[in-house]
């Protein structure tokens, strides 16, 4: 639907109180930003989940400051801010392990992320295993009860 001059829709309905008009929005003014409903903590960052699209399963969690969430709007692939490098970072660029966005869902406390993702290759995780919760725990102890998928050494190289 679009707006007409006088602010009223082709349909011959209002827009919403407050609404920007085409032209506002187009300059960015009025405009309320995905971004600002987001409840960013003290380093700027969100918790963001990754959940295989198909089986639902938990595969990562990782970290989104705005840029991050703002690429993975845009190209639809995982970007993530690596608390230990200090760095922007999009999911697979070196392992090859894209994780293509399906959808974004935000909490109802606005302070976390859930991505539903197609995972490609099968791994999420680092250490070749299909996703970083592969570990249960049991009397005490934890036990790893999902296999390495591929060694992360053929994944990464030595280095």
């Amino acid at each position: 639907m679009t707006t007409s001059a006088k602010g009223r829709s082709r349909a011959g309905v209002a827009p919403p109180e407050g609404a920007a008009t085409p032209n506002e929005r187009e300059a960015g003014v009025g405009v309320h930003h995905y971004l600002d409903d987001v409840r960013w903590n003290a380093d700027g960052l969100v918790a963001a989940i990754a959940q295989d699209a198909t089986s639902l399963k938990v595969l990562t969690l990782a970290w989104m400051n705005r840029d991050a969430l703002e690429r993975t709007d845009q190209t639809r692939e995982a970007h993530y801010f690596s608390r230990s490098r200090n760095k922007l970072w999009r999911k697979g660029e070196s392992s090859g392990h894209v994780q293509h966005v399906r959808e974004v869902r935000l909490d109802c406390d606005g302070d976390a992320i859930v991505l539903l993702v197609e995972q490609v290759g099968g791994i999420a995780c680092h250490t070749g295993h299909e996703r970083c919760f592969f570990r249960t725990l049991a009397d005490g102890a934890w036990h790893d009860v999902e296999p390495v998928l591929k060694d992360p050494k053929a994944i990464y190289g030595d280095g």
